[in-house]
């Protein structure tokens, strides 16, 4: 091997140890400035800077803890039964705003999805979707409509094809029983592979056991 094809190998193997490294760093960056977004105008409001002896650093960490404290309380309150009236009737008030009760709704349910075993989507399946040998991911959404059921000429579903990497966002296709094809994999794990297209993911063995074509 030419000393050039050493350093040529050395340098990938080096960028592939290094990279993944300063990619989470500066994800992380990107988070912590985003939260110091969200801290700085709190820790202005209550006054914690003077109160903390001018120590913002700790001024900023109170304040997190305050905001951590805070989700876990309104967590706790949505669990009750008065906090879920309270909370029900804000739902319905954002119902009533345009835009914003879609947007609401599709984070919300996608939100509850990725970290509830318990999800309105009843499955996860693959369609042949765009075309004919290749498979889309899609999650069951229940039966379709009768007159969905006449024009397929057999039982259909309604199948929701999310897009990757934001599964807010995708298509409602309504699919013949016959051709829609159940994998093992929770709707939770369904929706982790299409947020991170499938990088790192441990697939499920059903991926490669594709029906094969007659």
């Amino acid at each position: 091997m030419s000393m050039t094809s050493r350093i040529k190998n050395s340098f990938v193997a080096g960028l592939v140890l290094i990279a993944p490294l300063a990619v989470t760093l500066y994800i992380l960056q990107l988070l912590t400035n985003w939260l110091l977004t969200v801290v700085d105008p709190v820790v202005a409001w209550l006054g914690l800077t003077q109160t903390t002896a001018n120590n913002h650093l700790l001024a900023q960490a109170l304040t997190t803890g305050l905001i951590v404290s805070g989700i876990v309380l309104v967590g706790y309150l949505a669990q009750r039964q008065a906090g879920q009236r309270m909370f029900g009737n804000m739902g319905r008030i954002i119902d009533f705003v345009p835009l914003v009760n879609v947007i609401y709704g599709s984070v919300r349910q996608v939100a509850n999805s990725l970290v509830d075993h318990q999800s309105r989507y009843e499955s996860v399946v693959l369609v042949e979707y765009p075309r004919e040998g290749v498979y889309s991911i899609g999650l069951v959404t229940g039966e379709a409509p009768p007159a969905a059921d006449s024009l397929a000429g057999d039982d259909a579903v309604n199948v929701f094809l999310p897009n990757s990497p934001n599964p807010t966002a995708g298509r409602l296709v309504v699919v013949p029983d016959d051709q829609v094809h159940e994998i093992d994999m929770s709707v939770r794990a369904g929706l982790r592979l299409v947020v991170t297209t499938g990088i790192g993911e441990d697939h499920s063995p059903a991926l490669r056991e594709l029906p094969a074509d007659d």
